[in-house]
């Protein structure tokens, strides 16, 4: 049975994909800093008769991302799956930010994401077969602070992995959502923006995800009006969108 790593894996995306993946049938191995809420959505999960794993640590720790790297690297129990989802921002612009919270972002969102794909490829490639989801974000076509260009790291390091990965089996992906309802808005403190048509459910961002996965598609950006979005930020002249952001 395949066996999928979910970081962040408690809440919003990184849940509803554990609940996707454990509903085909795969087994998994969840990711989050709160072993409560991990034992918690385990024993949700376990309905499925599947088996679930839990690794309850910081990726902005040290400690904490190599003990989830060496779950990775573990050939004796392959993960066929890796979803790179765990999330975290700063409530403030960069010149009002403590600098420590923006490097705590960073270890998060670039570092973690660089060290466990590191740590997950090697065996993929052994096995012929495997998969890398990094969800990343239309934030990343805007140039709009750290989190924006953390997020348009994420989905250029997947883009430059297609190539050394051609004929291997192996896939990888950046999901780029739009704005999604999760606690991610109230944990970092951000008000709602835009209008309500702008925002997508989890469920959508997560089923369109795996659709595209299978599909083959290296970034995969849910919905009709993000993809436009995306398209127009792609190709808009940079100074509009810095007077835009």
């Amino acid at each position: 049975m395949p066996t999928a790593l979910i970081t962040g894996a408690t809440a919003g995306i990184g849940a509803v994909f554990a609940d996707r993946l454990a509903r085909d049938g795969q087994d998994l191995v969840l990711v989050a800093r709160d072993e409560a809420r991990l034992a918690a959505v385990a024993g949700r999960l376990r309905f499925y008769a599947v088996d679930v794993e839990v690794l309850a640590a910081d990726l902005a720790d040290d400690a904490g991302c190599a003990k989830v790297e060496q779950r990775l690297a573990d050939r004796a129990r392959p993960v066929d799956l890796l979803v790179n989802n765990a999330g975290l921002t700063v409530g403030t612009t960069f010149l009002k930010s403590d600098i420590d919270d923006e490097e705590r972002m960073l270890r998060v969102l670039v570092r973690a994401v660089l060290r466990l794909t590191h740590a997950a490829l090697p065996g993929m490639v052994e096995r012929g077969r495997g998969a890398v989801i990094n969800v990343s974000s239309v934030a990343g076509w805007w140039p709009s602070g750290t989190y924006a260009a953390a997020k348009a790291w994420a989905t250029s390091f997947t883009e430059g992995l297609v190539r050394q990965l051609a004929g291997t089996g192996v896939r990888v992906m950046a999901l780029c959502p739009g704005y999604t309802h999760t606690e991610f808005q109230q944990r970092a403190g951000l008000r709602k923006r835009g209008p309500e048509w702008m925002w997508l459910t989890a469920d959508q961002v997560v089923d369109e995800g795996l659709r595209d996965l299978r599909r083959g598609v290296v970034v995969s950006v849910p919905s009709a009006r993000y993809k436009l979005v995306a398209f127009l930020a792609r190709h808009a002249p940079r100074a509009l969108l810095r007077r835009s952001s």
